[in-house]
């Protein structure tokens, strides 16, 4: 400890003003033997001081000239050297008088603990900064809270441009570069825990403790990188499996017509997709299409008709664009000339189709031809792979009309209870496919209500919840013609559908009779129910007569032809009336039918 020295008594000036001595700088300082005197007002430079007493043997800093301290010089050393500026640890001690009240000196925060270092560092992973903030070091902690408070608004402004396009969200591009930022942001926040963890000076704890937060941290800074890795991974899976359903097997059949951003549907108003259920058992050569609908879809509002064809109606005709129309000219006749036969004679007959895989087309071709309407493009699903999809979308809700029994010819499988409930993938496909005490056209009624249910329960929070789910079941069951740079296209018109009105329309007896069917009535129907689908859903929904008759269906709807024949007229708007569940062959909804 260092002696207090005494006052100096000045030589000069009888009391000296602190403020002066500020001005005037140093004024004290000790010489040989610890003794203070007053420098002089004219005091030589001090490095000429110095040399000087350098020459004497004098030291200039308390000591003599063999380095040791003079009388109550231990320790004192440079202090008495023109007052140096104030060491921020002495505190109150380093003011001179006249400087006001002795004031206190910074505050530390107090040492951190293994708990509250984990803690700081965890926090950096939510509000990055937050540890170098508590660490003292203030620029580079705001630095950092300022980065990420530009990164959230850049994704949020990103994001914001798909309000209004949310089909660009599937495109190509936005894939990649949702991939590449979900890349960056990993390691950004990998490197952001590891330099948190490091600022708070792990150090100064305790061994034990050191080895605690050093595994608790390398813990954190892998775990912030799996959101990251999981959002990379969706988005791939998604472009993976889209990819992998638009691609053509061999590269066979027409060349995809060219989309175009600013008008994809080349100026058409409405869009025809053929839905198909195939089945592809082990016990079968080729694919069966036991189940075909086409989607008519208003591309304006979004109003779209089902039509059902039987599996077994016989001897369509073809187009004469076709190859087929030239080896059928009276209408199909091989494999019993059953409509479901068509994709497998194709596939099995390259020299007739003019190449492979060329059943989609043929398919195409002759239902289009039947219903009056340009089939642009297709949409196969595999029976056993949907059943796989429904369990990824956690089940369906149906209602069953009544027990439904499955599996053999008596239903010894199992049975589906009637009632509101929750099928699973397996009673799904059973409910649309069973024959026991049933037909072909009663499996048509359940199987457009299937359709219809999956497309209202298949809304976005479902998806995103099961999505990897979904997309490895859709990656092995799906196959469609639709090209690749439309699909952005169809996801708003998606969205619009499925909030719009939905009819369906079955060609089945006694409307039409699968072994004879009427070709003409079939495109009038068709051409009808379109027709109706562009009205208001209010307007289908009450149209009926003042006196509660049911209006005919020509006092509503204007006539399917310029010039129709007087028996088409009369079979369109007097259907016969029976008491068969489909006794009134006019489109109704889905909500009325299948009791949505």
């Amino acid at each position: 400890m260092s002696q207090t020295q005494p006052r100096p008594r000045p030589r000069r000036r009888p009391q000296q003003e602190p403020q002066q001595g500020l001005h005037q700088g140093p004024q004290q300082g000790t010489g040989q033997g610890g003794e203070s005197r007053q420098t002089p007002q004219a005091s030589p430079p001090r490095g000429q001081e110095q040399r000087g007493q350098r020459q004497h043997g004098q030291r200039t800093d308390g000591q003599d000239g063999q380095g040791r301290h003079g009388p109550g010089q231990r320790g004192q050393g440079r202090r008495g050297q023109g007052q140096r500026s104030p060491d921020p640890r002495q505190g109150s001690r380093s003011r001179g008088p006249g400087q006001g009240p002795a004031a206190r000196g910074p505050r530390y925060a107090r040492p951190l603990t293994t708990a509250s270092l984990i803690g700081w560092t965890a926090l950096s992973a939510l509000v990055p900064g937050a540890a170098h903030l508590r660490a003292g070091r203030r620029r580079l902690g705001f630095g950092l809270l300022a980065a990420f408070g530009v990164v959230l608004v850049a994704i949020v402004l990103y994001g914001l441009r798909f309000t209004g396009d949310a089909g660009a969200v599937i495109r190509s591009s936005t894939l990649t570069t949702i991939m590449i930022g979900s890349g960056v942001c990993a390691l950004a926040w990998f490197t952001l825990m590891v330099l948190s963890y490091v600022t708070l000076r792990p150090r100064r704890l305790s061994q034990n403790g050191q080895i605690v937060s050093g595994i608790v941290a390398g813990v954190l800074s892998v775990s912030v990188m799996a959101p990251f890795a999981l959002t990379a991974s969706a988005v791939k899976a998604v472009g993976e499996t889209l990819d992998a359903i638009t691609a053509p097997s061999d590269g066979s059949g027409p060349t995809p017509v060219p989309i175009r951003a600013e008008d994809p549907w080349n100026g058409r108003k409405r869009i025809n997709f053929l839905l198909i259920g195939g089945d592809a058992a082990g016990n079968r050569e080729s694919v069966r299409t036991d189940s075909m609908t086409v989607a008519s879809v208003n591309l304006a509002t979004g109003n779209t008709v089902l039509f059902s064809l039987p599996r077994n109606l016989q001897y369509v005709r073809f187009p004469p664009s076709s190859p087929l129309h030239k080896q059928f000219p009276d209408g199909f006749t091989a494999e019993q000339g059953l409509l479901n036969a068509v994709w497998y004679y194709a596939d099995n007959n390259p020299q007739v189709m003019g190449g492979k895989n060329r059943g989609a087309q043929a398919l195409k071709d002759a239902i289009g031809y039947t219903l009056g309407l340009k089939i642009d493009y297709y949409a196969m699903v595999d029976m056993f792979g949907f059943a796989r999809l429904i369990d990824a979308m956690g089940g369906l809700r149906m209602r069953v009309e009544r027990d439904i029994k499955w599996g053999g010819h008596f239903g010894t499988a199992g049975t589906i209870k009637a009632g509101y409930r929750r099928l699973t993938g397996e009673e799904v496909l059973w409910y649309g496919r069973s024959r026991v005490d049933s037909d072909d056209f009663s499996r048509m009624s359940r199987q457009r209500c299937v359709i219809g249910a999956l497309a209202q329960q298949a809304n976005p929070a479902t998806v995103l919840t099961n999505f990897t789910k979904i997309a490895g079941a859709t990656r092995h069951m799906f196959r469609t013609d639709i090209p690749r740079d439309l699909l952005e296209h169809l996801v708003p018109l998606g969205l619009k559908a499925k909030d719009a009105k939905i009819t369906s329309l079955q060609f089945v007896p006694p409307l039409v009779w699968p072994g004879n069917p009427n070709w003409d009535k079939i495109r009038a129907l068709t051409l009808k129910a379109i027709r109706e689908s562009m009205t208001d859903r209010r307007t289908v929904a009450a149209k009926a007569s003042p006196s509660g008759v049911p209006a005919t269906a020509g006092a509503a709807t204007p006539q399917v032809s310029a010039n129709p024949s007087p028996s088409r007229s009369r079979l369109i708007t007097q259907p016969t009336r029976t008491p068969t569940p489909n006794d009134d062959r006019e489109a109704k909804g889905l909500d009325e039918l299948c009791g949505f």
